[in-house]
């Protein structure tokens, strides 16, 4: 059953059939071909009973968020600061852009509305500077890696959900992986800048920097006050999220650049996407349920102790077959049905579950850089006017630092455990 299942999924994959639909046709057929052909009912209850949970309620709010913050013109504050500060570095536009990436990704946690919000801002401005078209595009997309790492995060919500950690927890062992993966990125620019030729500017007077830190005061501190109150007990995940709607249309109203017709479309394209991710999720629900059924998970788990019993050699595995999962399929659906089907396998080996959301976070957020299916490179490729092919290949080796951290937090998982563990206290 589990053979059908997955490899109509693929299949559909490879047709360019969407996510949310490759998953419901290949549960439906499976169910067809099963001994459950007459009881698809279970479909519909499955699903229902999968979306209704009120910890899924903090992923609209923050899509939400990030749509607000990119009609607002929040971005165009973030990224004068983040030039203000670090533009005069050696391609310093290229570490700006690193740089508002990791402020960005305290307000909205979506890898998608940074290529798209901040990235259209970033590649314009680098491109004025004399930076080529496509070094700029994947700059934007590696970086927006880092938007689903430091919280608030919709992927780390969605993996606390399935592994049943608390989402604070979560938010918390993000943190400190997204900062590795920002100065990683920043000192593999300042060492491509020693040996290539990159277009400087002068570095900001003490008053620029104070101006640009005046007009978004409000905008920086966003993200101060969400992670803030979130870590300190004030709010749950959920009103975290609900905190941040609220923030970013103040912000809008202050900075007068909130109107109707802008509150309308973010409320449309946060709909839109909710509604794509939750459709995911609930057929995502239904397929583990007939994983669950045919034991696959246990059949994995045995199948794996017979290659081998040694912990480090089975994370090597882990991250191949994860990288490899995210080339292809998108890390909400991916998570989705991988999460429920490796579980056990964690468990028997020891593997602390938090450790292992933040390892299969950052390897399948790779994959939004990673040919064929890297949706940021898409994105990018639309915003900045570049081929994919070009960016594909520009961004090839901005993968190393990358792949350096993912290695990094799979064999040190203090650096993931260390800061819930201190504020939280050991689970």
């Amino acid at each position: 059953m589990a053979w059908i299942l997955i490899g109509t999924f693929i299949a559909l994959i490879l047709c360019r059939v969407p996510i949310s639909i490759a998953i419901g046709m290949a549960t439906v057929l499976t169910f067809l071909t099963s001994d459950f052909s007459n009881a698809l009912q279970i479909i519909p209850q499955q699903m229902l009973e999968g979306v209704n949970k009120a910890s899924l309620t903090a992923v609209p709010f923050f899509i939400m968020a990030g749509n607000l913050m990119n009609v607002t013109g929040v971005t165009v504050r973030i990224f004068a600061f983040a030039n203000a500060l670090v533009g005069h570095f050696k391609a310093g536009l290229a570490q700006v852009n690193v740089l508002s990436s990791m402020i960005f990704a305290g307000i909205s946690g979506a890898a998608v509305a940074d290529c798209a919000g901040l990235g259209a801002i970033e590649i314009k401005a680098m491109r004025e500077r004399g930076y080529k078209a496509d070094f700029a595009a994947a700059v934007t997309v590696a970086s927006s890696v880092i938007g689903p790492l430091i919280p608030p995060s919709i992927g780390l919500v969605i993996y606390a959900f399935l592994a049943q950690q608390s989402i604070e927890r979560m938010f918390l062992a993000g943190l400190v992986p997204g900062i590795l993966v920002g100065l990683a990125l920043m000192l593999y620019i300042r060492l491509r800048a020693g040996i290539e030729d990159f277009p400087t500017q002068q570095r900001a007077s003490v008053r620029e920097v104070g101006q640009s830190a005046r007009h978004g005061f409000a905008a920086l501190m966003a993200p101060a006050i969400i992670l803030g109150s979130i870590m300190f007990g004030f709010v749950t995940a959920t009103e975290a999220g609900v905190l941040a709607c609220i923030y970013c249309i103040g912000l809008g109203i202050w900075y007068r650049e909130l109107t109707l017709a802008k509150f309308a479309q973010a409320l449309s394209d946060s709909t839109m996407m909710t509604s794509v991710i939750m459709i995911i999720i609930a057929f995502s629900i239904a397929m583990g349920w007939l994983l669950a059924i045919d034991q696959t998970p246990q059949k994995l788990a045995d199948w794996t102790f017979s290659l081998t019993e040694n912990r480090n050699i089975f994370l090597g595995l882990l991250l191949v077959f994860i990288v490899l999962v995210g080339c292809v399929v998108e890390g909400v659906p991916a998570k989705l049905i991988l999460v429920p089907t490796l579980l056990p396998l964690i468990d028997a080996y020891g593997i602390d579950r938090v450790h292992f959301g933040i390892i299969i976070q950052l390897g399948l957020l790779i994959g939004i850089a990673t040919p064929p299916m890297g949706i940021g490179l898409y994105i990018v490729s639309k915003v900045g006017g570049v081929s994919f092919e070009k960016v594909t290949v520009a961004v090839l080796p901005m993968l190393l630092p990358l792949f350096a951290v993912l290695l990094l937090l799979t064999y040190v998982p203090q650096t993931v455990t260390f800061l819930p563990d201190l504020i939280l206290g050991k689970q």
